[in-house]
């Protein structure tokens, strides 16, 4: 089975000012595009032609099927962790998580913006769940993600440059800071368990 590029679940220019259809259209377009691409003529009469994604990422090891398999799978779910700004809150049981694991969502939020700020180099943010339940912030380099440290992904930030740079140039903080405003709540609760 080929894997396929998803679509976007708004329309490129929905998330403006915070990323712009420009940005959209290169990072989606093009970088997502290309991982899957690449990612369908690496397992092509391979043993993992059949394998669904997240067994791809668990079985591979380290080199570009793995790579190519986990940035498919990483971008995927970016962009279901973002959502035209609307003004939504964490609640119910996800607000209350957030509340025990970091005493509040700005206490999350500056928890995942200093993660995010002093990663160096390319990579993701999350917000996962461990196995015990509890919420914590976590960073991945590359291609990583929590599917390979045991840990349920819940929402997640990237940053590899392509992400921000038409937008925001170096300036990462300011790319991690718009980020919560677009935000899709909704769909971090969903992923609770």
């Amino acid at each position: 089975m080929a894997f396929k590029l998803p679509e976007l679940p708004y329309p490129k220019d929905a998330l403006a000012p915070y990323l712009s259809a420009e940005t959209l259209e290169y990072h989606h377009g093009k970088h997502h595009a290309a991982y899957v691409k690449k990612l369908n003529e690496l397992i092509a009469n391979s043993k993992y032609a059949e394998m669904p994604l997240e067994k791809i990422i668990a079985t591979a090891g380290p080199g570009a099927i793995f790579n190519n398999a986990a940035q498919h799978w990483n971008h995927s779910f970016y962009w279901k962790s973002m959502k035209p700004r609307n003004g939504s809150k964490p609640s119910g049981k996800l607000a209350t998580a957030i509340t025990q694991a970091f005493g509040g969502v700005d206490q999350l939020k500056k928890a995942f913006n200093d993660a995010a700020n002093n990663f160096f180099g390319s990579g993701w943010a999350w917000l996962v769940q461990k196995p015990d339940g509890s919420l914590a912030v976590d960073k991945t380099p590359d291609a990583e993600n929590p599917l390979t440290r045991d840990e349920r992904p819940l929402l997640t930030c990237d940053l590899w440059e392509h992400a921000y740079y038409i937008d925001y140039r170096n300036a990462r903080p300011d790319y991690v800071e718009a980020f919560w405003n677009i935000v899709n709540w909704e769909f971090v609760a969903s992923n609770l368990k």
